[in-house]
Formats: C-alpha cells, sequence, structure tokens
C-alpha cells in the first residue's frame, strides 16, 4: 500500500484532478514515536495558576481535549507555595503534567539589551545571579512536587540537568527548553539534547522540511506551536498539523493565541485576559483536533497521563543506543 504524507492535507487530491499541485515533494516521516506507541501529545501553554488551570481543565472537559501537558510562563517566582501545591494536587488528579518557568530571565532585569534588536539576550539567564535565582527556583518548585521546568538558557539547562545527574534534583524531573531560546538548525537542537534538554520548543517559522532535518539529527521530544502568539510570530498552521506531527514524531503539539495580550507576567490586573484567553487556546486545540480528525491517516496521540520520554544522548553519558 502506497504511502500518503500526512502533509498532503485535504484538498491536495483536488488540486490533482484539476493540474494546479505540481511537484509533490513531502518531507520524509520521522519513524519515531513516544515510548508509549503515540507520537503526538497536546500541550496547553500560559496556563498561569490554578484559577487558570481549573478553566483548561473544564473547558479541555466540554471540548473533549486531550490535555498531556500545561505549561506556565510568568515563572515559578510569581506564583505562592499554595498556588503550586494546588496547581500540582489538580494536576495529579488529572494526570496532566505540568510544567513551570524557571525565571527570572533578562526581560525581568535592568540589562537594556532586551531592548536590542540586534541582539537582544531575550529570556536568558543575566550574569551569576539570574542563574541562581533560576537554580532556586528550581529546586523551590520541585520541593512543592513539580517534576517539569521549562528554561531559556542553555547555561541553567545544563547547571539543572549537572544537578539532576547528582541527586541534587530528582531523576524524573524532566527539563524543557523554551522557544524563546528555540533552535532553529539540527547541529542547535542537538547541541541543546546534550547539555540535557528532555522536550524542546523549536520555533514554528520552520517550514515542514526543515523541521524534519532538525527530528533526523535529535532524539529529544520537540514541542511546536501550532498556533504561536503574536511575540513569537503569531503563525497559525492548523491546516499542517498533520504534516507537522509526521515530520517531527515524537512532538507537544501546543496551541498559542494570535490576537492575544501578552500576560506575563500573571496576576490579578490581567486576570480576565488570562482565564478567557485560557478559555480560547483549549477551544483552538480542538480545531486544529478536528482538523487531524479530517485526515484519511491522522497519526495515534500518546494515551492521557504518559510522560515517558525517548532515551537521549547527553554530553556526560554514553551513547543509549
Amino acid at each position: 500500500m502506497t504511502h500518503v504524507p500526512l502533509s498532503r492535507a485535504p484538498g491536495h487530491a483536488t488540486l490533482d484532478a484539476l493540474g494546479l499541485l505540481g511537484a509533490d515533494t513531502a518531507p520524509p516521516p520521522s519513524g519515531a514515536a513516544f515510548p508509549d506507541g503515540g507520537t503526538w501529545r497536546l500541550e496547553i501553554p500560559s496556563v498561569e495558576g490554578p484559577e487558570v488551570l481549573a478553566e483548561v481543565v473544564e473547558s479541555a472537559r466540554a471540548l473533549d481535549v486531550p490535555l498531556h501537558r500545561v505549561s506556565q510562563g510568568s515563572g515559578v517566582g510569581m506564583l505562592t507555595d499554595a498556588e503550586i501545591t494546588e496547581m500540582v494536587r489538580v494536576t495529579g488528579e488529572h494526570a496532566v503534567e505540568l510544567c513551570l518557568f524557571a525565571r527570572p530571565g533578562a526581560n525581568w532585569d535592568i540589562g537594556a539589551a532586551r531592548d536590542s534588536a540586534a541582539g537582544s539576550v531575550g529570556s536568558r539567564s543575566r550574569g551569576a545571579s539570574g542563574l541562581a535565582a533560576g537554580v532556586a527556583e528550581a529546586e523551590r518548585a520541585v520541593g512543592l512536587g513539580v517534576r517539569s521546568l521549562l528554561v531559556a538558557d542553555e547555561g541553567l539547562l545544563w547547571t539543572l540537568h549537572t544537578l539532576r545527574g547528582r541527586g541534587d534534583l530528582p531523576a524524573d524531573l524532566q527539563l524543557k527548553v523554551s522557544v524563546m531560546a528555540g533552535p532553529v538548525n539540527p547541529a542547535a537542537l542537538r547541541v541543546q539534547e546534550y547539555l540535557g534538554a528532555d522536550t524542546v520548543n523549536v520555533p514554528s517559522d520552520l517550514t515542514l522540511h526543515q523541521l524534519a532535518e532538525l527530528r533526523a539529527a535529535s532524539r529529544a521530544t520537540l514541542d511546536f506551536y501550532v498556533e504561536a502568539p503574536d511575540n513569537i510570530g503569531g503563525f497559525v498552521r492548523h491546516h499542517e498539523i498533520a504534516g507537522i506531527i509526521e515530520a517531527t514524531a515524537p512532538v507537544y503539539v501546543k496551541f498559542g493565541l494570535r490576537n492575544a495580550p501578552d500576560i506575563y507576567p500573571s496576576g490579578e490586573q490581567v486576570r480576565g485576559v488570562a482565564l478567557t484567553s485560557a478559555r480560547e487556546r483549549v477551544r483552538r486545540a480542538r480545531l486544529g483536533l478536528d482538523a487531524l480528525a479530517r485526515h484519511p491517516a491522522a497519526p495515534e496521540s500518546s494515551p492521557l497521563g504518559a510522560r515517558e520520554q525517548p532515551a537521549t544522548r547527553r554530553f556526560d553519558e554514553p551513547d543509549p543506543a
């Protein structure tokens, strides 16, 4: 039976019949999967506290959206111990992975380079004090039961991975690279895998062929904004979701929100926006899943509650293969 590329979305057959398709050069399929056999999982980002989490869980139930992971962007330091503990409790009850951002980054700091178009340091840890603050946030979060941390600095990534290897942080802690430090070429992705990344958010402005190139270079799970917030491009690629999964599996498909205000750092001053945006992110996920279901060979997802990642390669460890 001939393989029909998932990138060949509904509508291609009609173009074929009209002689309008032209060259149809699909990227090579990844061929990889999560240890459970699924090729994709679903993540809702910008879940900034217990109240927003409750909205996401309820909206996912109402719209039948399978929720594998929720992530937060304001940082561990913007949540009280009680708020983190409540988020750990709720996500545990629903078998959802909770990922909190270990900050602060340069965009929380006093340096002017964060506004430089030619050389912004973005969310990276600025100086030893910034690095130490990131480590302190990680230590606090894991002490409250968090087992997934989001980082936007290679130095902080390597430091937390080293602490994990020494036993100072839990062995089951997963480290996720933010899109703010997302790699755009195969070598950069491999370096982040070698530094300790378990999952890596790659930018959404890459073509399917470029995504396939990154996947071929690394075993780390990829994260991908099918819809990206405006401050990272505002891309809306629901129509390509099947091809994205085929090129990048195993992958977390993420649904940000275009035309929505930036809410970081979140708090009572943006409560209404945070709640309504959270509901709409889940609805956008439903739209993406509907587009995926319309493909004649839609790929399988991981079961709910799955969090195990593929074996990766590290600078300080032997190759698992």
